[in-house]
């Protein structure tokens, strides 16, 4: 199956945007740094200037992620899908598969009303992500096991959850003010509450199992987006 007929099987109306047109898109759409990167011909190069924008961004944060990306990424190229761009990433894993991640592009029209009211309070080093690399990380098929799209953030006072009648200590998170910035898809969260991410402090969060308090948030966003990316 090609490419394309197999991303289409999860959303129809996804298209990889042809590199005669990256010039005519909006600059409203692609920031001047993706530009510099889409528009570079030389394959080599425009890996190096994409491992050089992750590093601009997230050198300290994500340094296995780039490292394995730096090693396994086999090319990366703009997609669109429903009026929102994208960069789809073809990366080797462990056994020689190739897997598909979705970066969103930067985009703060996408700020969805919730997060507006509470961006101020996220912690500056997730907002640098999401504002100057991507709009979410993440397995195309499943839209997880990465960071999220800001539109579909987990605000935890939205959903009902039942491991709440079961924890073996009380409660160390404030429900209202925590959001899920990452989802493993089989019920891991890394969650945040903005009322106590000082030091990008962080709550594992399982829909079945004991939360684990005050972890570093980057520490396993890389080291579970690495264990995606060896998988298959």
């Amino acid at each position: 199956m090609d490419k394309l007929s197999f991303l289409k099987q999860y959303r129809k109306s996804i298209e990889f945007v042809p590199k005669e047109d990256l010039l005519n898109i909006e600059r409203k759409h692609i920031s001047e740094k993706w530009m510099e990167v889409l528009i570079e011909t030389n394959k080599a190069e425009r890996k190096n200037k994409l491992i050089a924008l992750w590093n601009s961004v997230c050198k300290e944060e994500l340094s296995n992620t780039i490292m394995y990306l730096q090693e396994n990424l086999l090319e990366f190229e703009l997609i669109i899908d429903n009026g929102q761009y994208a960069v789809l990433y073809s990366v080797k894993s462990e056994n020689d598969e190739i897997l598909y991640y979705e970066g969103g592009l930067p985009n703060k029209s996408l700020h969805n009303l919730k997060m507006q009211q509470v961006w101020s309070s996220v912690p500056k080093s997730i907002n640098k992500f999401y504002e100057e690399l991507h709009n979410g990380f993440y397995y195309f098929p499943s839209r997880a096991m990465g960071l999220i799209p800001l539109e579909r953030i987990t605000h935890f006072s939205e959903y009902e959850w039942g491991i709440l009648e079961d924890l073996d200590e009380p409660l160390g998170i404030n429900i209202d003010t925590t959001y899920g910035f990452f989802e493993n898809g089989m019920g891991g969260y890394v969650a945040v509450d903005l009322n106590n991410c000082k030091d990008n402090l962080a709550t594992l969060w399982f829909t079945n199992d004991q939360p684990e308090y005050n972890v570093d948030f980057w520490d396993i966003i890389d080291e579970w987006i690495v264990i995606g990316l060896q998988d298959d």
